[in-house]
């Protein structure tokens, strides 16, 4: 059976591979809401990002987080023996997917802070992490050095983006650190990532809000994050 050790080569090695064959990327759609159905605008973001990843002949898979089931980390430790959550195989599901990329986009809207499935993903791979870190400090994780992009939006213009790098961008940054990714810059001040703004809001007879968007100027932005990101691979 392979040490741990020997499965963190194994995988780098695999990247190696993919960096001058077909390169493979994750996009992770954080949002919880059901209604929302194709409209949910984190999905939609991430077929753009498939969309525009595709024109470089680049692979990408959309993760959908409402269509799986997860559950919080218990702090019960048996993570330790494997890495995987022993109550979570869901979890396991997208982990491996995440391993398996060459790069990582976290598409995710702003809640309090963030959607309570991504902080359940990202709890569990920190506390993957930190539980091999703490018996060696040298330990290199299963994601160790593997780009990850963050895409934050939320109800609001132009005024509202710079608490939503802090509610969101910067929170999942947090996590991304503590696993060992590489969180994508876009420049020095958006140095966790990058938030898009709506046109507009207006109300109408449903209860929630109706949201347009400029989409020709936040696919040019993401165009020019994904080429940030593709960098760092």
């Amino acid at each position: 059976m392979e040490n741990g050790r020997d499965i963190i080569n194994s995988i780098n090695l695999m990247r190696e591979i993919n960096v001058g064959g077909s390169m493979k990327a994750l996009c992770i759609s954080a949002s919880n809401i059901l209604h929302s159905k194709e409209n949910s605008i984190s999905q939609i973001l991430c077929s753009k990002i498939t969309e525009i990843l595709s024109e470089q002949e680049i692979m990408c898979e959309i993760v959908d987080l409402r269509d799986y089931c997860l559950y919080p980390c218990i702090g019960c430790g048996k993570c330790f023996e494997n890495k995987r959550c022993s109550n979570d195989t869901d979890f396991n599901t997208i982990y491996e997917k995440v391993i398996e990329s060459d790069v990582i986009f976290f598409v995710s809207p702003h809640y309090a802070p963030i959607p309570a499935k991504l902080s359940m993903i990202l709890e569990k791979m920190e506390e993957i992490t930190f539980l091999h870190w703490w018996k060696d400090n040298e330990y290199k994780s299963e994601v160790y050095g593997i780009p990850a992009g963050i895409i934050s939006h939320g109800g609001a213009s132009d005024w509202a983006l710079k608490s939503y790098k802090a509610m969101v961008n910067d929170t999942i940054a947090n996590a991304l650190d503590t696993i060992q990714c590489k969180t994508v810059s876009y420049n020095s001040e958006w140095n966790t990532g990058i938030s898009l703004p709506v046109q507009s809001v207006s109300e109408e007879e449903n209860i929630f809000p109706v949201q347009k968007y400029d989409w020709d100027l936040l696919t040019q932005k993401l165009r020019d994050y994904i080429e940030l990101a593709l960098k760092e691979v």
